[in-house]
């Protein structure tokens, strides 16, 4: 896996969800609609694991954040 790049698939493998574009798709169709007032690491559809990992990349805002945010911007 490239860190230098992370991608979207490469985010949805590191969390232990299916990563092909098809399973990405769905995965954010079945969740859309987050409320702006919730923290995406707060949401309720992920594990203390994946909510630790989000928390932790955003925290510290590591390469992954910027992938993280896409993904929020898609959840919204």
């Amino acid at each position: 896996m490239d860190m230098q790049n992370p991608s979207m698939n490469s985010l949805f493998e590191q969390l232990g969800l299916p990563s092909d574009d098809a399973a990405i798709d769905n995965f954010i169709d079945n969740h859309k609609g987050l409320n702006k007032a919730t923290l995406l690491e707060d949401a309720p559809f992920w594990n203390q694991s994946q909510r630790l990992f989000i928390s932790d990349a955003l925290r510290q805002d590591a390469e992954w954040a910027e992938v993280i945010d896409q993904l929020n911007t898609r959840l919204r």
